[in-house]
C-alpha cells in the first residue's frame, strides 16, 4: 500500500450456498486501489467452496490481505478500535442472522458483525435460504432495523440481463454500493 489512505474492508463467507458470489466481492474489491481486505470463513464455508468452486478456492483465498481463522476471537477485526469501512457476509447463513441478532458472538464473523453494528459501521448480509422461514424474515427486520442492509441476491429485469454473470454483477454493484466502492452496473435511469 502507497502513502494514500487505506480501506479496509471485512468479507464474511458463511457456508450458504453463493461461494462464486463471494469470488465475485473479492474480484471486484481487489480492483481497488488502496484495498485492504480482511477475510474469514466458516467452517461451512469451507466445505461450501469445495463443492461449490473446488478450482478456484486458492484464488478465493488469495484475493484477500489478511486471512482469518474463524475461531480467532482476539483477531483485529474483532475490536471496535480496529478502523474498517464495514463488513460484507456473502453468502450469509440463516444460522449467521441468528447469531448476529442475538448478540451470540461466540466466532469471529459474529464478533466482527456485532462490531460494526456497536461501532455504526455498514454491515451488509446477503443471506442466501429460500423460502424464508418467520424467524429468518423476523432475525432480518430486526437486523435491518439495527442498520445492517439486507441484499438477498435477487433478480433483476429492468436492466435486460442476458445472463446469470450480468445478475451477479448487477448484485456486486449494490453491494460495493454500501461500502463506498465505485461499481460499474446498469442503474435505473441510466
Amino acid at each position: 500500500m502507497t502513502g494514500r489512505e487505506v480501506k479496509r474492508v471485512i468479507v464474511a463467507v458463511t457456508g450458504a450456498s453463493g461461494a462464486p458470489l463471494a469470488l465475485r466481492l473479492l474480484q471486484a474489491l481487489r480492483k481497488e486501489a488502496n484495498m485492504e481486505i480482511h477475510l474469514v470463513l466458516s467452517r461451512g464455508a469451507e466445505r461450501t467452496l469445495e463443492y461449490e468452486l473446488p478450482a478456484q478456492k486458492k484464488t478465493l483465498l488469495s484475493l484477500a490481505d489478511v486471512l482469518y481463522h474463524n475461531s480467532d476471537i482476539g483477531a483485529a477485526i474483532a475490536s471496535g478500535s480496529f478502523r474498517t469501512a464495514g463488513m460484507v457476509i456473502i453468502p450469509c447463513s440463516m444460522k449467521t442472522v441468528a447469531g448476529i441478532h442475538s448478540g451470540y458472538s461466540d466466532n469471529l464473523i459474529l464478533r466482527a458483525a456485532d462490531v460494526c453494528l456497536k461501532e455504526g459501521r455498514p454491515l451488509t448480509l446477503v443471506p442466501r435460504e429460500m423460502p424464508l422461514s418467520a424467524i429468518h424474515l423476523r432475525n432480518l427486520y430486526d437486523l435491518s432495523m439495527m442498520g445492517a442492509a439486507i441484499i438477498p441476491p435477487m433478480m433483476t429485469f429492468y436492466d435486460h440481463p442476458e445472463s446469470i454473470d450480468d445478475m451477479v454483477t448487477h448484485l456486486i454493484g449494490k453491494i460495493l454500493d454500501r461500502l463506498n466502492v465505485p461499481a460499474v452496473y446498469k442503474r435505473w435511469g441510466e
